[in-house]
């Protein structure tokens, strides 16, 4: 079967053709006195023929075919072009668009308007250089045109994709003031930017970098964590401390991403007794699974498995997680080989096979936006392309 709104734009063809073969019909009748009804009739029955025959493609054929193009029906053509697209078909859209473009008399926001659409065909057929052509075309030549906006916003998608950043910021930067909402992808490049300097060993133009994405999106989680990143690197562990109690207060769901970091800048910096106060404030703000096994393993170090077990056990009566209780379990069988009992309890075990389980396959983020979930921590989603979506999971099943 094919799309709904596929037919009602073919339905919406087949008015316009009635309507010019009633047109060329009353003309010839004027000038010319036949009884032979209008051709162009005759082919808009053959193809509702295929289209009621479930034969779409030859549907649409015959309607181009028949359809001559004009100021009345270009939109017409432009519409099937889209249709294309969106069934996966952008070859024949790049076929329909650039047979208009091949037509002479046509205004020039018509060809604007042909231009855009037939470089969302080459950019869904992955041929990204000619839609970069066409589009900086646009911008070039188009500067008052309706279409120029649309345009801007398509080119910074497609520098987007292919990586390139500085390219995507140089076209965005006027939109950055009138469009806030331009901001937060505009300060995941700069961290892009930033990692490429990283890797290139230019940490003072990649803390620039930092820096200017601090400016622009004040929430920035990833931008706080690589400049900590950068401080610790430099042995200035404070400081980098400093940066990473930012990231609460940006953006509460992302406690789970710093605990390795904070813990990473308080050992560094031989200041345990600092961790623990700082995770007892962590555990005020969001009693996440995360921050009570940290907790509950500083104390199981410090003072044994024995309190360990009595803290967390009050932990997770406030805030219940399967991650809190499969540690909760490690720490009862431990405490079991510290008496000496052996076997362990074999209900421990049972249930710690179980929590195991449970937790094997256990996705650790999820998009807030899409709802996709992977493993590791992703700062733009590969299903939406959204920026800073993708946070730890918290909760009963979470982090």
């Amino acid at each position: 079967m094919y799309d709904i709104a596929l037919l009602g734009v073919l339905l919406a063809a087949i008015a316009i053709g009635f309507g010019l073969g009633f047109l060329h019909a009353t003309h010839r009748k004027k000038t010319v006195p036949s009884s032979r009804p209008p051709e162009l009739s005759r082919e808009y029955f053959v193809g509702l023929n295929y289209l009621l025959n479930e034969q779409p493609d030859e549907a649409i054929n015959t309607f181009i075919q028949a359809l001559g193009v004009n100021s009345e029906t270009v939109d017409t053509h432009i519409a099937l072009g889209k249709l294309f697209r969106t069934r996966g078909e952008a070859d024949k859209a790049v076929s329909i668009h650039q047979n208009l473009l091949a037509r002479p008399a046509l205004s020039t926001a018509t060809n604007q308007h042909i231009q855009l659409e037939l470089a969302r065909d080459f950019m869904a057929l992955g041929v990204h250089d000619r839609a970069q052509r066409l589009l900086r075309s646009l911008l070039e030549n188009a500067a008052n045109s309706p279409y120029h906006q649309e345009a801007k916003r398509l080119l910074i998608d497609l520098l987007e994709r292919e990586k390139e950043w500085q390219d995507a910021l140089d076209i965005a930067q006027p939109l950055l003031k009138q469009q806030p909402g331009m901001r937060h992808p505009a300060a995941h490049w700069l961290c892009e930017l930033a990692l490429e300097e990283i890797h290139q060993s230019s940490r003072a133009l990649a803390r620039k970098h930092l820096k200017k994405a601090l400016q622009l999106d004040e929430c920035c989680v990833r931008a706080s964590l690589l400049i900590a990143k950068l401080e610790m690197e430099n042995g200035h562990y404070q400081r980098a401390i400093e940066y990473l109690d930012r990231i609460p207060r940006q953006d509460i769901a992302h406690i789970p991403t710093l605990l390795p970091a904070l813990k990473s800048a308080y050992e560094r910096n031989n200041d345990l007794a600092g961790f623990e106060t700082h995770l007892y404030q962590l555990l005020g703000q969001a009693p996440y699974t995360s921050v009570i096994v940290a907790l509950g393993e500083l104390i199981h170090r410090r003072d044994g498995v024995e309190s360990a077990i009595e803290r967390t056990g009050e932990w997770l009566r406030e805030a219940p997680s399967l991650g809190g209780l499969d540690y909760l379990v490690d720490l009862y069988l431990e405490s079991q080989r510290l008496s000496g009992k052996t076997p362990p309890d074999s209900r421990l075990l049972l249930l710690k096979h179980h929590t195991d389980a449970l937790l094997e396959d256990r996705p650790r983020h999820r998009c807030r936006h899409c709802g996709f979930t992977s493993e590791n921590l992703e700062w733009q989603c590969p299903s939406c392309r959204r920026w800073g979506t993708i946070k730890p999971i918290t909760g009963i099943e979470g982090e």
